[in-house]
Order: C-alpha cells, then structure tokens, then sequence
C-alpha cells in the first residue's frame, strides 16, 4: 500500500488489504496487468459469442435453463435480467464493512482476467469503492452455491445504476443518483458479464476474513481475562510451565500458555501464596485448562486461515475463461470449503467464552473465591456487585452454544433440482459475526470483573502486565464501591476489548502477545 492505495491484481490479496479496504476505506488501484488480462478474456467472449455455437452463460441460459440457446438480439437483455431477478435479498441490511468486502474480493477475481467481463466493469466497481458508495445488501438470500448469488446481484445492480446505495456518509438514496453526484456512469452489460459479478463466495470470504482478524485479537484477550481471573482468585501459575505444555505439543496451546506465563510474572499475589503453607494442590479446570481450551481456538483459527489464504489466491465463477481460451463450467463457487471453516469457528468462540463465563462465576461465589466478598459487592445484601453481569454473559454464552451448530450440515435443493447441494456457507457467515460480537463481551464482563477482585486484594498487588490493564480499564470505569449503573461499564470494558486497548495495555509492559 503507497500513495496509490492497494493495488488489485491477478495475484491474491492479503487479510490486510481485504481488511484495510472493508473497514478502513482504503483506496484501490487496478494493475496494468489485471487490465490486459480483462481485455484479452473479454476480446475472447466477445469472439465467442458471434458463434452460432451455444456456449454456457455466453450464448445461453442459466441454471436450470442452461440449454436454452439465447439469440444475439436478447442477450443484452438477458444480462439485465439476472442481474434484476437475483437482487432478491430479504431481511435487515448486511454491514457496510461486509458489503466493502464483499465487492473487493469479486473486484479481484475479475481482475485474473478469468471471468470475461469488461474492463470498464471492473473499473467502475473500484470506482464505487473509492467514492465510498454501498449497494444495500439484505441478510437473506444466498445457499452459498453457485455463490453468494442474492448479495452480489445487488451489489450489480448498483453498478448498472439500479437499486439503493449508500453514500460514503452513509445516506441512503438511488444509486442512479449517487452514481451521478461521483460522475460514474452505469455499466452496459455485455456477454456473460451477469454470471460474472453474481458468481463469486465473495461474501462468505470476506466475513471469514473479518472474523479471523477479530479472533485473533479476541484469542490474546481471552488470555488476558484468564491471567487476571487466576491472579483474582489466587490460582497457581506452575501448571502454565513450558516444560508441562511441551508435553501436549500443540501450537496454539504453548501460545497461550506462554501468555499467561508473560502476564503474570512478577505478581504481588502470585507470590504471596507461593510458600509451603499453600493448601492449593489444583485448580479448577476453567483456570487450569485455559491454555489448552484458548490454544485449541487458537489451532482452529489457524486452520481457517489456511482455508482463507488458498480462497483469496481462487478466481471463482462459472464458466472461466482458461489461459488456452477454452470456457468451461465448472463447481468452483461450491462454499464448502469456507463454510466449514466458518462452522469451525463458531465452536471456540462459543467455548472460550463458556469458560470464561466460568471463570467469573467463580469470583463471585463467596465459597470459591478464597476471601473475596460475595458477588464482589461494597455492601453484600445492600449492594449486588457484579451478580447481575454474569448472569448478562451466561445469556450470551446460551446463544453462542446455539450459533455453534452448524449450518453447512444442511442443504436445501434450488433451481429445479439443478443445484441440488447447496453450502449454506453465508448463513454460516452471518451467524459466525454474532459469535464474535458475543465472545467480545463475555471477555469484556470477564475482565471487567477481574479488575475489580484484583483491586480488592489491595495492598496485594498485581503483576505490571495485568496492573496496567486495570489501569487502562480505569480510565473509562471507576474503581469498587457501591452499586451504580453498570451496562456502560460492560459497554465500556466490551469495547476496550474490542479495538485492542486492553491488550495493548499489556503488551507495553510484556512485549508482543501471541
């Protein structure tokens, strides 16, 4: 990324730039490259078509109604056609971040100069990205097959001036008219270029990106809350030893033990139940397992980032223009692979924020958090403390259990049994982003609680990694005392989560986390 902004290409794109564009803005170029490839592919389809000989998505119908040959005459009209028949979505309105996405990474695989399109399509959705305009996409209306068909058709129909977008300030109008007000003139839609922008799992990658950027930061917090619920609850640390994880040789499990090993060295509290009078012969599993729950998380999200990385190096859609010229149909927009990831996913999330919902009920439980004051309250009876905030993360964590079963497992059949095997890979998506959005706070409340047992162990001290977090968090939210309004406490410490504050408070005292 220089001046010109990330330049879009027939190579693959990094989850920096899909991020960087998605939820950032950042401006995009089309290669020199991509453009000759566009224009040689499109010379071809063009070529193609003048032949009397029926060639699929080029000079016929589609799906079910592929063998019907489609004369000269109609074709234009048959491209304007799917695209409006397809921009069928229902529901509430998908993220702009998503949407962003969504239409880089179908930018992308039009410029392998794979699909047939012309240039000036392509140049025209880089142009929408660069104004900051958005298609109004709705939740329902993609199987995952043949791609994520419903989303795209209405990213298309912004592109040939249809439909309704929102402005880069986020205003909703006509797209005819926004397109106006950036001197962007609609598309005409030529041979095969509906099947092109509609034909693409660009909409469940790009979801699977977001989600791997935030789970990768929500993982390394999650430590974060399990090192302070330990020091809280005057755990041990020895069971986090390198030479005990070495044992079990998973990856992300020596991660996160590592961790938690960084976050709580040189803890006042630790140290003060060291000594040979310590009756602790173990903890319980949600303090003592947390390396191997968090790095198992861990080795899944890796897992999915192979998926992702493979995905963004596809040019997917139906039927590709080879480097021999042949244009052939093909199964590549199946979802399969990235809806199984995006399955995968919902699982940890799910289960590292069970267990960190454990892990707070524990601090609140006068008969198992070893002195600390029931509910962590001034005034126990008079005042509730934090009762009311573990009962907000376990109505959370019930609905993450619910969000992790899985959606690739089913299949509704569509177009006349044509496509009989669909992925239900958005619906995998969209609940996968809930998941995380639940993860966020249940860390949030985690924390949030953490702070507050460890400052009643004053004057015992904390560690410098984890005093430093308790002192990022109070910057937004009062130290104890008596009950007061807490969601904005939860929203705070939520969002301190979120965009890496609390993690970042941690790392200047320790170094990078993994």
């Amino acid at each position: 990324m220089g001046d010109t902004g990330i330049q879009v290409g027939p190579g693959p794109l990094t989850f920096d730039q899909v991020v960087a564009v998605a939820r950032d803005g950042a401006p995009i170029t089309i290669s020199d490259e991509a453009l000759k490839l566009i224009g040689e592919a499109r010379a071809h389809i063009e070529e193609l078509s003048a032949r009397p000989t029926p060639v699929y998505g080029v000079s016929t119908g589609f799906g079910a109604l592929a063998t019907r040959h489609i004369a000269p005459e109609k074709r234009a009209q048959l491209q304007l056609n799917i695209v409006r028949s397809h921009a069928a979505g229902s529901g509430p309105e998908v993220e702009r971040e998503v949407v962003r996405a969504l239409m880089l990474l179908r930018l992308r695989t039009l410029a392998t100069g794979r699909t047939g399109v012309q240039p000036v399509t392509a140049q025209t959705l880089a142009r929408l990205l660069n104004a900051g305009i958005t298609p109004q996409v709705f939740e329902h209306g993609s199987l995952g097959c043949s791609g994520d068909l419903a989303p795209l058709a209405h990213v298309a129909l912004a592109l040939i001036g249809e439909g309704s977008v929102r402005d880069a300030s986020g205003e909703l109008k006509p797209a005819a008219q926004a397109l106006a007000e950036e001197g962007i003139a609609p598309v005409r839609l030529g041979a095969k270029e509906g099947l092109a922008l509609l034909n693409g799992t660009d909409g469940m990658l790009g979801m699977l990106v977001l989600a791997i950027r935030d789970l990768r930061r929500l993982l390394t917090a999650a430590d974060v809350a399990a090192a302070m619920t330990v020091e809280a609850l005057l755990g041990t640390d020895r069971v986090f030893a390198a030479d005990l994880q070495e044992l079990r040789p998973h990856p992300g499990q020596a991660a996160s033990a590592a961790n938690l090993r960084a976050l709580l060295s040189d803890s006042e509290i630790m140290e003060s139940h060291r000594g040979p009078d310590c009756t602790r012969v173990q903890d319980a599993y949600s303090l003592r397992c947390a390396p191997q729950v968090n790095g198992a998380a861990r080795d899944t999200l890796a897992h999915a980032e192979l998926v992702a990385g493979r995905e963004l190096a596809s040019a997917v859609d139906n039927p590709v223009v080879l480097p021999d010229g042949r244009v052939e149909s093909n199964g590549n927009f199946h979802g399969a692979p990235i809806a199984y990831v995006l399955d995968f996913l919902a699982v940890p999330a799910a289960d590292v924020a069970s267990m960190s919902e454990r892990r707070t009920d524990r601090m609140l439980d006068k008969a198992r958090s070893y002195g600390l004051p029931p509910f962590l309250a001034d005034d126990p009876g008079v005042d509730s403390g934090h009762m009311i905030a573990q009962y907000t993360q376990a109505a959370i964590v019930s609905e993450l259990k619910r969000l992790a079963v899985p959606a690739s497992a089913d299949s509704i059949p569509s177009s006349a049994m044509q496509e009989d095997h669909v992925s239900m890979g958005w619906n995998a998506a969209r609940k996968l982003r809930l998941a995380v959005d639940g993860l966020t706070q249940v860390i949030g409340i985690e924390i949030l609680t953490a702070a507050r047992a460890l400052d009643l162990r004053t004057p015992l001290r904390p560690g410098p990694a984890t005093a430093a977090v308790v002192a990022a968090l109070r910057e937004l939210v009062p130290p104890p005392g008596p009950d007061r309004y807490l969601a904005p406490e939860i929203a705070a410490a939520t969002r301190l989560v979120r965009d890496g504050s609390l993690v970042a408070a941690a790392e200047a005292v320790t170094g990078p986390l993994s």
